[in-house]
């Protein structure tokens, strides 16, 4: 049983989400910052009349922040039918995985990094690893 997955990068690894989450993937949409919100939401974007929360994936998994000449891009997913947007480095492409190369996540995730993610794929020259969409929003 094969499983699709839209990959991504953040800081030099790549992540993976289900394909059937995906809506659509962005660059260079707006957020405006929301007052006292948590550090983790990086504001709201309008697409296209919708406003959608935007979540800083590099705050939730506890990486170093964006520079400033660095714009991400957008992975914008479903979760429990609304839409919300996912800053992420770049868009990596749709890949098939199979289920006897899943693993649990690795040793060398550490903190909330480890209960973010699902587990591990491993690939010919890289190690994907299968982000928990549902989790990532809630934190």
């Amino acid at each position: 049983m094969s499983t699709r997955l839209v990959t991504f990068t953040l800081d030099e690894r790549v992540y993976g989400v289900d394909v059937d989450a995906v809506q659509e993937v962005l660059r260079g949409q707006p957020r405006t910052r929301i007052p006292l919100a948590p550090t983790s939401v990086a504001g709201l974007i309008n697409l296209r009349g919708q406003v959608l929360s935007a979540v800083d994936l590099r705050e939730q998994l506890g990486l170093a922040a964006y520079s400033t000449d660095q714009e991400p891009m957008l992975v914008v997913i479903r979760v429990s039918g609304e839409p919300v947007a996912l800053l992420v480095d770049s868009i990596g492409s749709v890949v098939d995985v199979e289920a006897d190369q899943f693993e649990p996540p690795p040793d060398t995730l550490v903190g909330v990094a480890r209960d973010l993610i699902l587990g591990a794929y491993k690939l010919e020259d890289q190690l994907l690893l299968a982000l928990d969409v549902d989790r990532a929003v809630a934190a």
